[in-house]
């Protein structure tokens, strides 16, 4: 796989205090760049920048996959196989409530990865996964 460049996201949150509590002390993202509407964070090297917006009442929508429930949209990164166990574990340390608690998806087929969902506090889904073999992440 060629180097990767950072991505950029940037998501609506309507309490912007909670959601940078959240990412700065719960996910433990390093803080950057803020004004009274927006908060940058280094999110495993990638930038992530929550958004102030008024809250709406927009109903999470979910696809099946796997057998589960899988909210639509949602965002998140892909970690080294060895890091994803102890950021679960981490989680559930800080009582993170899961959508998809983490575990082996595809188990033994094309694309097995390791994965667990779970929302911010303005209800932004987030997806962690890991490969064993990261030559697996786009194959078919």
């Amino acid at each position: 796989m060629s180097t990767i460049t950072p991505f950029h996201v940037a998501i609506p949150v309507h309490n912007l205090d909670e959601c940078r509590a959240f990412y700065r002390d719960v996910l433990e993202c390093e803080e950057g760049r803020s004004s009274d509407h927006w908060v940058d964070f280094n999110l495993f090297g990638h930038q992530l920048v929550i958004h102030y917006k008024p809250k709406s009442e927009e109903k999470q929508h979910a696809n099946p996959v796997d057998g589960k429930q899988v909210p639509v949209p949602h965002y998140g990164v892909v970690l080294p196989w060895d890091s994803f166990q102890a950021f679960a574990d981490k989680l559930q340390a800080r009582n993170i409530e899961f959508v998809i608690e983490p575990y082996i998806r595809f188990k033994g087929e094309v694309g097995e990865q390791a994965t667990m969902f779970f929302l911010d506090p303005a209800g932004n889904a987030l997806e962690f996964k890991a490969f064993k073999d990261m030559d697996q992440l786009f194959a078919k």
